[in-house]
């Protein structure tokens, strides 16, 4: 009888911080009027240290009207196979929308992005998250969970 991989495994609240550390896409979960989730995959960056995952969205988002009405949210993020992930779920709060290139919105969004990844020209930058009516969703983590699953060869 040939055995099969072990059950997944929970992860440590140490490991599911570096998974989501190590990814930048996941899923992203608000909830529609009717109670049903409403799904966008985003682009996210995860402070650690603040246990809060960012994302940048324009204002007039769906997902912005959801979260302001109810705050309540999760982020999905795949690990490397079909059975590791972690999810963080928590309350988001949604930033003034960037009004003026530099403004607290505007410089939280800049540090968003990875130091090898700034835009050359900051300026400009700025100047098109004001154009687009970028805000800052921050969704303050208040429980991590997810698994992994340990495969041989």
């Amino acid at each position: 009888m040939t055995k099969g991989p072990a059950a997944p495994r929970a992860l440590s609240d140490d490991a599911l911080s570096e998974l989501l550390s190590s990814q930048q896409f996941g899923t992203l979960a608000t909830n529609k009027r009717s109670g049903h989730p409403h799904l966008t995959t985003m682009l996210y960056s995860w402070d650690a240290e603040e246990r809060v995952v960012r994302f940048s969205t324009t204002a007039d988002r769906v997902k912005v009207r959801q979260l302001r009405r109810d705050p309540r949210a999760a982020v999905h993020v795949p690990g490397g196979n079909v059975w590791s992930f972690a999810v963080a779920e928590g309350e988001a709060e949604v930033s003034d929308v960037t009004t003026t290139p530099g403004d607290a919105t505007g410089r939280e969004l800049l540090a968003m992005i990875p130091e090898a990844a700034r835009p050359a020209d900051e300026t400009a930058f700025l100047e098109q998250l004001v154009a687009e009516r970028r805000v800052v969703i921050r969704l303050k983590v208040s429980r991590l969970y997810g698994t992994a699953l340990d495969i041989d060869g």
